[in-house]
């Protein structure tokens, strides 16, 4: 709980200092605020993007904050219904679930199949000391994962698996560095027929790189196998280091590749990047990271997106990193409940695990906000209820529009609960509140944290 463990925050805590002091920059008149990258209170990386039942469900890495080395511990997962406004569902899965793995939780990716999610992710095997491919599997989404196995999958020492299920229903699971490799799953997709096949890496299928004899080609790392319109893709960070984001085709999953040039070029504050792509709500987006947020960088990293269009002959346009991101898919409801762990933009926020399930907002002090962008209100909201609990003196919830200084239309009073798990239901009246307007909730209060947050939801 967060009433036990403010010391252990207290790290977390300076990174969100700084999301703040880059947000009050962002309010300056002659700079827009972003919403790349789509994470701001933890950073992220690796993205791996899935669409199911009407909403994209993204599994990141999760980089330690002041990380000089890929410091990984655990997964993340967020889903999003509208691209802009993502909902943090905490860590489902870690490197303790593999019970044989040591450490190092890097690229992994999930897929559906037969009523449940298998995501595949590279991790030291304990025993051997070298990578290698487990698999979590889960009834949810959001997991929780478990280990579907008990032993890795396929083991060579190397890294950044992708799975891909063709049409006529075989799966494949292709993975490397320094070479690329590749698998056809069995229909349970926790097995695989034959042996591990290696993709012949030659400068007409993956490029030419110059001033390494030991890496003739481009490709480098961090494969994404996707399949469009009768063509296959193979989606991958190109050279090192800096890499940049390339691509190849072939007329079936096991190749001929051809090399098709550069998607994204080298930019962005990292030394690496991870590409996934979507097709969501007709429109095709692409997932990567870099360093942008405070304190960012090469171990330290952010899940940014935008959205694209094929060119007509099916090839990638060349996509360049934005601080404004793709543009919003749909409204947000702000009728339903709403949880306070989805978010636009935060300011000086965290999350962690709530008592009543979930996530929650905490770590609040005075001058904090959320921002949701495009909340429907309509003709008109008369009321705003929130979920609270406060081991403090607690504060207050200013309902306000269209910036963290925009125009109030109610504010919520929240007293103390007698615990930071203690929860109760606030309720205010709310005026002027109406049309599709970008949503601001700024906290205030004395010194200190004032109060945590799970749940909101207006009234029509």
């Amino acid at each position: 709980m967060k009433s036990t463990s403010l010391s252990a925050a207290a790290p977390r805590r300076a990174g969100a200092l700084l999301v703040a002091v880059l947000c009050a920059l962002a309010l300056l008149p002659a700079v827009a605020r972003a919403d790349n990258p789509i994470v701001q209170h933890m950073y992220t990386a690796d993205p791996a993007p899935l669409v199911h039942n009407g909403r994209v469900y993204l599994y990141t890495g999760h980089d330690e904050d002041g990380s000089t080395w890929f410091t990984m511990k655990e997964w993340r997962v967020w889903s999003s219904a509208d691209m802009v406004n993502w909902t943090d569902h905490g860590s489902p899965m870690s490197v303790a679930t593999f019970s044989w793995a040591s450490k190092d939780a890097w690229a992994g990716q999930a897929i559906y199949r037969n009523g449940k999610f298998y995501w595949y992710v590279p991790v030291v095997n304990r025993a051997t000391g070298r990578m290698a491919i487990g698999v979590g599997v889960a009834d949810s989404p959001t997991g929780p994962f478990r280990d579907a196995i008990g032993r890795p999958l396929v083991e060579n020492g190397e890294i950044d698996p992708t799975v891909f299920i063709d049409d006529n229903g075989q799966a494949y699971l292709y993975w490397g560095n320094p070479n690329l490799w590749y698998v056809r799953l069995n229909a349970d997709m926790t097995s695989f027929s034959g042996s591990p096949t290696q993709i012949p890496l030659t400068t007409a299928g993956f490029g030419a790189r110059t001033g390494d004899p030991n890496r003739p080609t481009l490709y480098e790392e961090g494969p994404w196998v996707y399949k469009r319109n009768g063509l296959y893709y193979n989606v991958f960070a190109a050279k090192c280091c800096s890499e940049f984001i390339a691509y190849s085709t072939a007329p079936s999953p096991t190749g001929p590749w051809t090399y098709r040039g550069t998607v994204m070029p080298t930019q962005g504050a990292s030394f690496t990047n991870h590409a996934g792509i979507v097709d969501f709500k007709g429109s095709s987006y692409f997932f990567y990271h870099n360093g942008a947020l405070p304190g960012g960088g090469g171990f330290t990293r952010s899940v940014a997106v935008e959205k694209f269009t094929y060119n007509a002959d099916g090839t990638i346009p060349t996509i360049n990193m934005t601080t404004s991101g793709a543009p919003q898919a749909d409204t947000l409801n702000p009728y339903v409940r709403q949880e306070a762990e989805t978010i636009a933009w935060g300011s000086g926020v965290e999350t962690e695990p709530s008592t009543e399930g979930g996530m929650n907002v905490g770590w609040i002090e005075n001058g904090d906000y959320i921002k949701l962008k495009g909340a429907a209100f309509g003709t008109g909201a008369r009321t705003f209820s929130a979920r609270v609990a406060s081991g403090a003196a607690g504060g207050t919830i200013e309902v306000r529009l269209d910036g963290p200084t925009g125009t109030v239309v109610g504010r919520c009073g929240v007293s103390g609960t007698g615990g930071w798990q203690n929860w109760t239901t606030v309720s205010c009246p709310i005026t002027g509140a109406t049309g599709t307007r970008d949503l601001y909730l700024r906290f205030t209060g004395g010194s200190g944290y004032l109060f945590n947050v799970n749940w909101w939801q207006f009234g029509a």
